[in-house]
């Protein structure tokens, strides 16, 4: 896990101006990774969910915050001291009426994060071959299952998720 951290970082410090060109790297980042083992697949899914919870709510407070700053008028200290003791409805209610922003109507990336699992994809490839009685090689189309890593941004706290993603618990 630590040399996963590392390539990380370093390929976020390396390709940073081609990404964002007009804003500087002012200090070194830090990532933090982890790797736990729980004892049962309601363990890990109760864990899962309270990340994706805290995330929603991290998000929720962050939105609130820079649309305070940015569009609100309100400086750094004055927007933390707005959202100072408010909970989710607080939150929903302020973007609403202040900013005309309908939380649950803003895209699943924001709100619920980005899921990384490995997924069985079919594939279609193209293979030069021939057979034992031809000459000639020919081309024809293979189909190969392979796991990819794909991003998923949705509600992984309900049972929906894990119906359609059976292969994560199974061991």
């Amino acid at each position: 896990m630590s040399n996963l951290v590392s390539l990380f970082s370093s390929s976020y410090v390396f390709y940073w101006k081609d990404y964002i060109k007009q804003t500087a790297l002012l200090y070194p980042p830090a990532f933090d990774a982890r790797v736990v083992l729980y004892p049962s697949n309601n363990n890990l899914k109760d864990y899962l969910s309270w990340r994706q919870a805290d995330c929603h709510i991290n998000n929720l407070y962050n939105t609130c915050f820079w649309k305070l700053v940015l569009e609100g008028h309100c400086s750094n200290t004055e927007a933390e001291e707005r959202l100072k003791g408010t909970v989710s409805s607080d939150k929903n209610e302020l973007l609403f009426s202040q900013f005309g922003i309908n939380y649950n109507t803003l895209d699943e990336f924001y709100r619920k994060g980005t899921i990384l699992i490995w997924k069985k994809v079919d594939e279609e490839v193209l293979k030069v071959c021939r057979s034992k009685d031809d000459v000639e090689e020919q081309e024809r189309v293979v189909i190969r299952s392979r796991r990819r890593v794909t991003h998923l941004h949705t509600d992984l706290i309900g049972d929906e998720f894990w119906l359609q993603n059976t292969e994560i618990l199974d061991c």
